[in-house]
């Protein structure tokens, strides 16, 4: 089957396209021809060998992580999908490859697709869906009447997040640049505050929640917009030993990255606020849930951008270079 692969670590040119043995199919998998698969920030940071330390993928290895398509066959034990099915599915951390014709997912990682939407409408939502309810849902939980600040709302993640977040009855306030206002209201923001004429910190103040998809200084003065006892939740700051320790980490390496967030925790304590890093995982369950969510029309996907299969390194570099005006970047089979 035709595939993109990571032959190297570290560079644009590691990722080739070529020919690779179809996946095998286990007991409790359902192999999937895909029919689209959308890009994540996920992609070129695994791509670049920045996860190596967590995520030790062997090379040659295909890359992609979210996905939507047709089951072409069922293992002995799959009960719930048959051939012929519409399915979208984030696959679980240690079997990625969804730049590819087929591959095999764990049925408890897979759902029916939302029925409204097209098969690159759904490939673009798994992983930053799983990502908003994880946060939102899960982790925080946000409740009716909270505050809840979504950094980059016309992100992949951060359009998923607003819409969500509204859901659960909270006030939503976003970061957006100008030309991205209007859209960011239309999600469900009440508070739009532009990053290009204000500083968030000095606007925003007694916030529930805060997720965070930017780190950085910005993850820094996020901890300011908090009131007493609030969460600030981030994929992209410094990871923490709690995630050192879902992921299976050795111990040094769980001190290490430890490490890294200690100066952040520390801000956060001095603040009585909380600081946590989460890696969003794979969930059919969750994925079913938010299929009803957008099929009832309380969460819609953003496309930005649709590339042929064969773009697939040119539509990772659209969305590294920050390209991207709104939304998510998907990929199409042919």
């Amino acid at each position: 089957m035709r595939a993109f692969t990571v032959e190297r670590y570290g560079t644009e040119d590691g990722l080739r396209a070529g020919e690779v043995p179809e996946p095998e199919v286990g007991a409790d998998d359902v192999l999937v021809r895909v029919h689209a698969a959308s890009v994540n920030p996920l992609d070129y940071r695994i791509r670049d060998g920045k996860f190596k330390a967590i995520l030790p993928y062997r090379v040659p290895f295909v890359l992609g992580n979210d996905m939507a398509g047709v089951v072409v066959q069922v293992g002995d034990a799959v009960r719930r999908f048959s051939v012929g099915d519409e399915v979208y599915a984030r696959p679980d951390k240690d079997r990625i490859g969804t730049f590819a014709e087929f591959i095999a997912v764990h049925q408890d990682d897979v759902a029916l697709k939302p029925s409204t939407l097209t098969m690159e409408q759904a490939a673009s939502l798994p992983l930053v869906a799983l990502t908003s309810w994880q946060v939102l849902v899960e982790r925080a939980p946000v409740r009716p009447g909270q505050k809840v600040l979504v950094h980059a709302g016309s992100g992949g993640l951060g359009t998923i997040a607003i819409q969500l977040a509204k859901h659960l009855g909270a006030s939503v306030a976003t970061t957006a640049g100008t030309a991205n206002v209007e859209l960011v209201k239309s999600l469900g923001a009440d508070v739009v505050v532009d990053y290009k004429k204000q500083a968030f910190e000095t606007v925003l103040h007694d916030y529930d929640v805060v997720l965070d998809s930017l780190g950085g200084r910005t993850l820094e003065k996020s901890l300011r917009v908090l009131k007493p006892g609030g969460k600030a939740i981030s994929v992209a700051g410094p990871p923490d030993a709690a995630f050192a320790r879902e992921v299976g980490a050795n111990p040094v390496v769980r001190l290490a990255i430890g490490a890294l967030s200690f100066r952040t925790r520390q801000r956060a304590r001095r603040r009585n606020v909380e600081y946590s890093f989460l890696f969003m995982k794979a969930d059919g369950n969750q994925l079913r849930e938010l299929a009803s969510l957008v099929d009832a029309g309380a969460v819609r996907p953003v496309i930005d951008r649709v590339f042929p299969f064969e773009a697939t390194r040119e539509a990772l570099d659209y969305a590294e270079q920050g390209r991207t005006k709104a939304g998510k970047v998907v990929i199409k089979m042919t």
